[in-house]
């Protein structure tokens, strides 16, 4: 059986792992943070033989900014989760973004983005994009409303899917079909699936954005960014941007991204089954007016996420009949889910989402009367999350 054959949660344990010492025989389980800023080389030959190699499309290192071991084995892990045919490490999610719009785009240039995304994409446009004669343009994240607002000079559509707070499913191999057709390349921020759950680059995107942050690294101890790339005529692209941005991550953090992943599938698996346990228990409610949650079977996107996607995880949101006071209440009372903006580690955790954040999704058809919380199911005991719940709810009433 060749390492292809196996399946991806036996390719996430001996991918990046320690190779033998060839003089003892020896390697350890886990492969060591390997440091450095500054690479020795034996002889000029030696210097010779990896500029050769790294113009030959290989990955050799000839200084510590790009990383040596450590930041090569996770970099593998990232091509195996994603199928990517090369990837690229950021320090954080929103830095990877920031380096596909800067390697991809150039002055006069227009992309189409769906207008569910990660807000902070909104403000990269302001401050960044804008000022370097980028145009962006927000819309549905369907064909025919990025139809409509087609240009000549649009090069690239940027979607998320499920899409950022409401957890919008997109038809991601309609929008491929579209970009290809019109020439455009195609990016998906995929920090949901974590290449795991969804797998946007068999779906026919060029590009997908990963937050190694959320579920990679799994125990909310690091900052990570990631660039998996499916289209060759990219590689060199990136390859380029992100040399010149001088973008690198310590070994440690590497390391602990490494970590994380090896359990990956065990934890998403529980976050997902525990999460669907929620969305049972808030559908029994006459607090709640909605649940967003693409694998629970009421939700609008339920048969693209049925279609497209391998498993799902512990991100949902949740409309409440509960007026602003009422909402601020219900959050001040959850005991197990912490008030914080990330997810994907071991913790639950509970957003208030202010009413203005929701205005940019035309996914969103709420009244304003409503409270909107976003709710990470972490992998504590579910019915304690549900206790907790219950709870909240009571108080929020009192």
């Amino acid at each position: 059986m060749t390492h292809r054959d196996t399946k991806l949660e036996t390719r996430l344990l001996h991918t990046g792992i320690a190779e033998f010492n060839p003089k003892t025989g020896l390697a350890p389980v886990t492969l060591p943070a390997v440091r450095t800023s500054t690479v020795r080389f034996q002889n000029l030959q030696a210097l010779d033989n990896v500029v050769a190699q790294r113009e030959a499309g290989a990955r050799p290192s000839t200084y510590g900014r790009p990383g040596l071991e450590t930041h090569v084995a996770l970099e593998e892990v990232f091509c195996e989760l994603e199928g990517a045919k090369r990837s690229f490490l950021a320090p954080s999610g929103l830095s990877a973004i920031s380096l596909v719009f800067l390697a991809l785009l150039s002055k006069g240039d227009h992309v189409l983005v769906a207008d569910c995304v990660y807000g902070p994409v909104r403000y990269l446009d302001k401050t960044v994009l804008r000022r370097m004669g980028i145009e962006v343009s927000y819309c549905r994240g369907t064909p025919e409303d990025m139809q409509a607002q087609l240009r000549p000079e649009t090069r690239m559509v940027y979607v998320e899917s499920p899409g950022s707070l409401l957890l919008e499913m997109l038809d991601l191999p309609a929008l491929a079909a579209f970009a290809r057709d019109k020439g455009l390349t195609l990016v998906t921020d995929n920090t949901w699936g974590a290449g795991y759950a969804y797998r946007p680059l068999a779906l026919g995107a060029h590009v997908s954005v990963v937050a190694g942050t959320k579920y990679v690294g799994g125990h909310a101890d690091l900052m990570l960014g990631a660039v998996a790339v499916a289209d060759e005529a990219l590689v060199q692209q990136i390859t380029d941007t992100h040399y010149a941005l001088g973008y690198t991550i310590s070994a440690e953090d590497a390391w602990l991204a490494l970590r994380g992943v090896r359990t990956l599938p065990l934890r998403m698996r529980h976050h997902a089954h525990s999460a669907l346990e929620i969305c049972r228990f808030l559908a029994a409610k006459p607090e709640v007016a909605r649940i967003y949650h693409p694998a629970w079977q009421e939700d609008p996107g339920h048969a693209l996420w049925q279609r497209d996607c391998l498993g799902s995880n512990g991100l949902m949101s949740v409309e409440l009949k509960l007026n602003y006071e009422q909402g601020r209440r219900f959050v001040d009372a959850l005991r197990l889910f912490s008030i914080g903006f990330s997810w994907g580690g071991f913790e639950s955790l509970v957003q208030w989402v202010e009413p203005p954040t929701l205005k940019p999704h035309s996914y969103w058809q709420g009244k304003g009367d409503t409270t909107v919380v976003r709710l990470h199911v972490g992998l504590e005991a579910v019915e304690d999350l549900c206790a907790d719940l219950e709870q909240a709810l009571a108080a929020a009433l009192a």
